[in-house]
């Protein structure tokens, strides 16, 4: 028997275009598109790809309703058995739209199953939606990423009810399920504990989730004579990006003096970030690290002083120990520097 499987891509993979299609409203093509040509070869014939629903990352994430509704239809029109979505990487808004159409396809009764890095933003939204199996963080390991779905998607179309999540390799999905033993629960309690007490292995049968958490700091008390600095994950860099940046999972942050600077002009800074559309970060820089209204601030004895240093990466895509070790780096010399506010931009 061969199972019918609806594939969900963004607009890049779909060969539709970059950043500047990532507002592309959903469309359905019969049969395969892009990374599909390795599904189907990975599939051995068991499964085939009967249509390709392609939508841009941005339209995803702004019209959740009409995408959802879309990848349902299409499921009822093609009679398809399953949906596949991505795999999507460390991409953040295509984790999420996979996501989207994995929870919308499921909400049908289909088996679903994407493909994401564990520190996708989409894996924390909607692991308890579909399964999901980890990848690297770039396209790069797409051969691996294309071959462990294949196989998962497989055992899920026949029915298979897969083990734990460790022993089969998919992210924890914080689902408890009902499980029969012929101990009862304080008999396997006492006996963990005596395993533990021995220093012996053993595993628990009600893991908790670990939240990253950060404590707030104190509000300034002295605003008016505070040294204030700006760090953002937007990707503002002097024009030609000087320390080479990436535009996706970057591997390094830069530093640059503003001393003599009273507003970042499109002339001399840009944004390398490659998550959203350029267009207005490159008019006005500021408008992604407000220096300007930082300086009218500080001319209004609103603030001490802006300080002389700006710190800046790109965030899309970067992983967070990466982001973690940075951030401990930047707030160090921060607080050297005498620094007592920081401003955090994004995009």
């Amino acid at each position: 028997m061969s199972y019918r499987i609806i594939h969900y891509i963004n607009q890049f993979f779909g060969g539709i275009g970059g950043e500047d299609k990532a507002d592309a409203p959903p469309e359905v093509r019969e049969g395969i598109v892009g990374p599909g040509i390795a599904f189907a070869k990975a599939l051995e014939g068991q499964a085939e790809i009967v249509a390709t629903i392609i939508c841009g990352d941005n339209y995803a994430a702004g019209n959740t309703e009409e995408v959802g509704k879309c990848i349902r239809d299409a499921l009822e029109r093609y009679k398809a058995d399953g949906l596949l979505a991505g795999p999507a990487f460390n991409a953040g808004r295509y984790g999420m739209a996979c996501g989207l159409a994995c929870a919308a396809a499921a909400a049908s009764g289909v088996p679903t199953l994407s493909g994401m890095y564990p520190e996708n933003p989409g894996v924390e939204v909607y692991k308890a939606d579909t399964y999901i199996i980890p990848t690297a963080d770039n396209a790069r390991g797409m051969g691996n990423a294309v071959g462990a779905m294949s196989a998962f998607m497989l055992r899920l179309l026949k029915g298979e009810r897969p083990k734990s999540a460790a022993e089969e390799g998919y992210i924890e999905r914080g689902v408890r399920v009902n499980t029969f033993f012929d101990e009862i629960g304080a008999e396997r309690a006492v006996a963990m504990l005596l395993r533990k007490l021995r220093g012996e292995p053993f595993t628990t049968e009600y893991p908790m989730p670990v939240f990253d958490r950060v404590e707030p700091r104190p509000g300034l008390r002295d605003l008016p004579h505070a040294t204030i600095a700006l760090v953002t994950s937007g990707g503002i860099v002097p024009k030609g990006n000087p320390d080479h940046i990436a535009a996706s999972s970057a591997r390094n942050y830069a530093s640059y003096d503003i001393k003599d600077v009273d507003d970042l002009t499109g002339e001399q800074y840009q944004t390398v970030h490659g998550g959203y559309d350029q267009t207005f970060a490159n008019e006005d820089p500021d408008r992604v690290l407000p220096v300007d209204a930082l300086r009218r601030m500080e001319s209004m004895e609103k603030i001490g002083k802006l300080f002389t240093t700006f710190y800046t990466t790109v965030g899309n895509g970067t992983a967070v120990s990466k982001a973690r070790g940075w951030g401990e780096e930047i707030g160090k010399k921060l607080k050297e520097a005498g620094v007592q506010g920081v401003i955090l931009t994004s995009t």
